[in-house]
């Protein structure tokens, strides 16, 4: 829409260009402007659609799209889109855990990244930070996040200042984490950006979790459940569910933990999100186990054994995936003494 408004605003200095020219020629030239300007825009329409895909979480398909950005930006010589394009490929191949071909794209997105562009060098930020992240570099990835926020901030890319934010949120320690995550918070609200508040109070529950303050991390969830429910798909609003009936379960309110979780067993189901349907048989287990319902605790654990496994789990998180192993082996001994 935005190019067939500029055509018309621009077709009268054409006309009167025209007027000095050959007929044919005349003709030639104004359908070689039109066909030229009616594609300017079209890598960033696909970039822009490749993105609303990736947001859904159909990463797979979105790297097609990003693909097909790519090589039209390259007809256009649009170095912004090629940038933005490639990086992002990079990312579903960070998503997918495989950092050997995000290294690759990455590499090809960093050939063209320049600082003089905003949209593409602040997108190949963003990844570079997603990658050193992956690789287990924390400080250099949250200094690469900060100096993201500030060159987004200033050049007024708004959402991604406040995803550099909510990345700080992530890589830094507790309270660069507590101080970023506000920092986001406060830039979202100031800016309308509703669909980033969910996220970013998601962010500080769980870090205030990783610090044992359960009672503010229970005060955070909520937060982020408002907000997701607002913005958020069924997927978002499932996982914010989830995250209360967490949060109670480490305050070791069993019966708040058990009305939250429990409908989330056909909810999961339904959405096909098995890695979450396997957390909450996890947690559900523990309610058991905690009530000294063994034999029941013991056919949670198995079920999420089963799915955490099938969800890569002992490579995300061995440690956590080695409890609910232990879990298993505790509630077959204590069925056996029973």
């Amino acid at each position: 829409m935005k190019s067939f408004i500029t055509v018309l605003l621009i077709w009268p200095v054409i006309l009167g260009y025209a007027l000095a020219q050959d007929k044919d020629d005349i003709t030639s030239k104004i359908d070689g402007w039109v066909e030229g300007h009616m594609q300017m825009g079209l890598s960033q329409e696909t970039l822009n659609r490749a993105d609303s895909v990736f947001k859904s979480r159909q990463y797979e398909e979105s790297a097609d799209i990003y693909r097909k950005a790519f090589k039209i930006a390259e007809d256009e010589n649009n170095i912004d889109v090629q940038t933005e394009a490639l990086a992002q490929i990079a990312r579903v191949f960070l998503i997918n855990n495989d950092l050997e071909n995000g290294r690759i794209w990455l590499e090809k997105a960093a050939s063209l990244a320049d600082s003089t562009m905003p949209l593409g060098w602040s997108r190949y930020m963003g990844v570079k930070g997603r990658l050193l992240w992956q690789e287990d570099k924390k400080p250099e990835a949250t200094r690469l996040f900060m100096e993201q926020y500030e060159y987004c901030s200033h050049h007024k890319l708004h959402e991604r200042a406040i995803d550099a934010a909510h990345m700080v949120a992530i890589t830094g320690d507790h309270r660069q984490q507590i101080e970023w995550g506000h920092k986001g918070i406060k830039e979202a609200e100031e800016g309308g950006i509703t669909s980033w508040l969910g996220p970013l109070w998601n962010n500080l529950g769980a870090t205030y979790e990783d610090m044992g303050k359960y009672d503010s991390s229970l005060q955070a969830y909520l937060k982020a459940r408002e907000y997701h429910y607002l913005t958020g798909t069924d997927a978002n609003k499932m996982i914010a569910d989830w995250a209360v009936g967490h949060a109670y379960l480490n305050l070791q309110d069993y019966k708040n933990a058990r009305e939250w979780l429990e409908p989330l067993i056909e909810w999961c189901q339904n959405l096909e999100e098995n890695e979450f349907l396997g957390l909450t048989y996890l947690d559900l287990g523990e309610i058991d186990f905690a009530e000294d319902k063994f034999d029941t605790a013991l056919d949670k654990f198995e079920q999420a054994e089963t799915l955490l496994k099938e969800a890569g789990m002992p490579e995300w998180d061995p440690d956590g995936f080695e409890k609910i192993v232990s879990r298993i082996v505790d509630c077959k001994k204590h069925s056996a003494d029973d």
